[in-house]
């Protein structure tokens, strides 16, 4: 491990299929913030929902983010390896009253609730019991409308009213398997993350998960959500999509063009290996509101 035990970062991709220049700029950010702090970088494979984890994906990942000159501290870790940790963790929930089953499914939210900016709200048809006849589905958290704030270091002062705004979210799926929400910060706390850098995509299911935090008595990490690769269509970069992988043969290339994005340097420097790459960026001075974060 590295230095500063203050600092703990971490990248947690998803294994759906092979790095591409969209999730290379979230691992760069992150890298290099935890890096020029003295922190520690961890790496964390969020294959929670298995239906989707493409098989040797999860190695493809890590080969290339290695080929790549990335240095990661301690073991990585796997969700699909901390079902019983999850469970034990709703089971907590549940038993404080904080979470509680419910019967509806997608559509009949869409029937029941409102349309709103993150999609439709649930109208907490479940929260004083399932109605008679109906089985439960899924587990939902209980929320409030007093907003949550936090801000975030580069995107700025953020609030949201999860119930009027989100409305009382799943934690576990009608699949069984744990909600994303509920196993990142279950994850976080156990791994003492102190600070995530990642994509803005990511931002609108902050509060939740700060939320979450205060309902389990953890810590609340600093955050920063970075600007988004685009397709030509104006779409977030993603592995659904066909994104092109980055190549592990010509590494140099793929991190220039992703630290170019971040931190808009303007000439490329003369760089002939990896290592030397890594040597020069970590040496940069903050020069974009990413890079001084």
């Amino acid at each position: 491990m590295t230095g500063n035990i203050q600092y703990r970062g971490r990248f947690a991709p998803s294994p759906s299929g092979p790095l591409h220049a969209g999730s290379l700029v979230a691992a760069m950010a992150s890298y290099v913030h935890a890096r020029q702090h003295h922190g520690a970088w961890l790496l964390r494979m969020e294959d929670v929902d298995e239906t989707r984890t493409r098989a040797g994906a999860a190695d493809n990942i890590l080969l290339t983010l290695d080929a790549l000159g990335f240095e990661w501290d301690g073991n990585v870790i796997y969700q699909s390896q901390r079902k019983e940790r999850y469970a034990e963790v709703l089971e907590q929930l549940i038993d404080a009253g904080h979470a509680y089953p419910c019967a509806c499914s997608r559509a009949d939210v869409a029937e029941t609730g409102r349309l709103g900016s993150l999609g439709w709200i649930y109208p907490g048809s479940c929260r004083e019991g399932i109605p008679g006849g109906k089985k439960a589905r899924v587990i939902r958290l209980r929320t409030h409308d007093e907003p949550v704030r936090f801000q975030d270091m580069i995107a700025g002062t953020q609030s949201q009213r999860i119930e009027s705004e989100v409305g009382d979210f799943v934690i576990r799926r009608a699949d069984g398997y744990t909600a994303y929400q509920l196993a990142v910060v279950v994850d976080d706390g156990d791994q003492g993350i102190t600070h995530i850098v990642r994509g803005e995509d990511l931002l609108s299911s902050t509060a939740r998960q700060i939320y979450l935090q205060r309902l389990l008595g953890l810590p609340c990490p600093e955050y920063a959500h970075t600007p988004l690769v685009l397709d030509e269509q104006g779409r977030k970069l993603s592995k659904q999509d066909k994104a092109h992988p980055v190549s592990a043969g010509a590494p140099l290339p793929s991190l220039w063009t992703a630290y170019q994005f971040l931190y808009k340097t303007a000439d490329e420097p003369d760089l002939g290996s990896v290592t030397e790459f890594w040597q020069w960026a970590l040496e940069q001075p903050a020069a974009t509101p990413i890079a001084s974060i």
